[in-house]
């Protein structure tokens, strides 16, 4: 395996390792909130507040599925750029992750300047 950017093949490694592992959470979570909002299931012969905490609870599951399901996106997007020798770099400018980002997010995809940007909805 090539150096990206100053990483050394064991270093890009370890971040591949972290990756699939997240990748593996994101996976259990997303299976296991959606059995769990199959299972909270609107009964004719609950009372109003029980529909309405049904109701929440779907909501709930379906939101966490949501966000779990964006980020297993970003992180096997992340896995897909160490195959092609492109991680650690930001995929706006170009430029090497900064490695304190790349520790707290492996799955970042942007440099902490662009994705300031990108947050501001300039990018």
């Amino acid at each position: 395996m090539e150096l990206v950017h100053n990483m050394v093949p064991g270093e890009i490694e370890t971040y591949k390792v972290r990756l699939r592992a997240k990748e593996r959470e994101l996976i259990q979570s997303i299976t296991r909130v959606e059995v769990d909002g199959r299972e909270t299931s609107d009964v004719d012969t609950q009372d109003p507040v029980d529909k309405a905490n049904g109701a929440f609870a779907k909501e709930y599951f379906f939101q966490q599925s949501d966000a779990d399901r964006a980020i297993l996106g970003l992180v096997q997007g992340a896995l897909a750029r160490v195959q092609t020798g492109e991680f650690g770099i930001c995929v706006a400018c170009g430029q090497p992750l900064e490695p304190k980002r790349l520790e707290a997010v492996p799955w970042a995809r942007h440099c902490i300047r662009c994705q300031k940007l990108q947050d501001k909805g300039l990018l």
